[in-house]
């Protein structure tokens, strides 16, 4: 079993602490939602933790390697990654996007069999894009291109996946169908670490909640364990009311 471990993680950059003394694991079978306001570190905790920035102390795993001593190839094919910014630097259509999940496995664009092609089928059936496939990708709504990003990542059949702000700019529909999705995948036995701004989503998906601010985590829970109106008050400075998984909102303190 692949299981993405933080131990004691800081990550400084110029001086300032991006990420202060934060642990946490992922392991299938879970969906873990980082919670927290905009310059909490959620992105730069991804990063170490992926061994993608170096931190300034403490350690990251995947599996029973060191996350940045892994090779780019050997962590695609145990994590899916998608950063929050996801640029298609040419038209490319679909199907090659999606394919792209694939290269860590030795896969050559446009050539594409046996278990490389049938990946890719099945993560376009998935994402409801096989009527897409030869479609430009430029050319899509940004709801269908989160879906060809999701796919993509599930072509790579990688057992873990970090997202981070998968639904941002998406409508209502396209986020619960985003989320959707990648329930399905912790379902089959995948397991995902999802950034959100969204509580109510976080709520209505996730296993596990993260919340960060200022560089810390600073609880590790379930929904029902660590989502209340004192902890909402202290993460993001606004009153609500929270009764179970439901949220209302009712302003800035």
């Amino acid at each position: 079993m692949v299981e993405l471990r933080a131990d004691n993680i800081t990550l400084s950059v110029n001086g300032a602490e991006l990420v202060k003394d934060a642990s946490f694991a992922l392991k299938p079978g879970e969906l873990v939602v980082i919670l927290g306001p905009n310059g909490a570190g959620k992105t730069s905790l991804l990063r170490a933790s992926l061994g993608l920035a170096a931190p300034s102390s403490g350690h990251a795993s995947i599996g029973s390697e060191a996350a940045d001593r892994i090779s780019p190839a050997q962590r695609a094919r145990m994590i899916s990654y998608l950063p929050q910014s996801r640029p298609l630097s040419w038209p490319n259509v679909v199907k090659d996007v999606v394919s792209l999940g694939r290269f860590s496995h030795g896969a050559t664009l446009g050539r594409l069999k046996g278990p490389d092609a049938k990946a890719v089928e099945t993560a376009l059936a998935k994402c409801d894009l096989t009527h897409l496939a030869e479609r430009r990708a430029d050319t899509l709504s940004g709801g269908e291109l989160s879906r060809v990003h999701c796919a993509r990542a599930f072509a790579a059949e990688a057992p873990l996946l970090v997202a981070d702000e998968p639904v941002a700019a998406l409508d209502p529909k396209h986020q619960f169908r985003t989320m959707d999705l990648i329930k399905a995948f912790v379902s089959s036995g995948g397991g995902a670490l999802v950034v959100l701004h969204d509580i109510g989503l976080a709520a209505r998906y996730a296993t596990r909640l993260i919340w960060m601010k200022d560089g810390c985590i600073v609880a590790d829970g379930s929904v029902l364990e660590t989502l209340n109106s004192a902890r909402l008050e202290t993460i993001y400075g606004i009153k609500a009311k929270v009764d179970g998984f439901n949220v209302q909102l009712e302003g800035a303190l």
